[in-house]
């Protein structure tokens, strides 16, 4: 896709369909380039500074690149990351559920989300790049919901797990799709934060990174 206006481009990193999605629908025109950088998690962090860092880590991973390749035009890359935490910051058992990388593991996640409480929380960070300039300006921001999943049936499990819609969803599911079905409550952020791109902050964050806000 290619941007609106000549003299300014956004770029998104990231692969994933339900971001490119919804970005769209909220009117950005925007190219794509996945930023597959290492995910690795410090748990020693604060559940919303990790989801901050994934996304930083990815947006400025983007904005080196095209640095390197001499940008014409300023451009705005869009780095979001998704975590799905169960568990308050600080306890023991504070649990993050990343991507499931096979049927049991997937399975075992959603035994742990069944009749729970648990946050959806979305980093995202917009890299600035302007031609000529050395360093990238990046604003970072989040968005948390509370996500209240009903008790789930082991058969309702298996079923799910069979589907394959688990794969490459945080959590092991989506609530876009089927899962939303297990779902009997949403608090605090919104729909497209448990999807995966919270809007109206990727808006705002764009914004400010083309004021060159910080």
């Amino acid at each position: 896709m290619e941007t609106s206006r000549p003299e300014h481009a956004v770029v998104l990193a990231s692969a994933s369909p339900r971001r490119h999605r919804l970005l769209a629908e909220a009117g950005v025109r925007f190219e794509i380039e996945p930023a597959d950088v290492d995910e690795f998690i410090d748990v020693s962090l604060a559940a919303a500074d990790v989801a901050e860092e994934l996304a930083r880590r990815k947006a400025l991973e983007v904005a080196r690149r095209r640095r390197e390749a001499g940008p014409a035009v300023p451009l705005s890359i869009i780095g979001s990351d998704t975590i799905v935490v169960l568990g308050l910051d600080g306890a023991e058992d504070r649990r993050f559920l990343e991507k499931a990388a096979d049927a049991a593991e997937a399975r075992d996640m959603l035994e742990a989300l069944s009749g729970t409480r648990h946050r959806v929380i979305t980093g995202v960070a917009v890299a600035r790049i302007v031609p000529g300039e050395i360093e990238a300006d990046v604003v970072v921001g989040h968005e948390t919901t509370f996500v209240t999943m009903r008790r789930l049936s082991p058969d309702e499990i298996d079923a799910y797990v069979a589907s394959g819609e688990w794969e490459g969803k945080a959590g092991s599911y989506a609530i876009q799709e089927n899962a939303d079905r297990f779902v009997s409550v949403l608090e605090g952020g919104g729909f497209d934060n448990v999807v995966g791109l919270p809007v109206a902050l990727t808006l705002d964050l764009l914004e400010r990174a083309s004021r060159g806000a910080d």
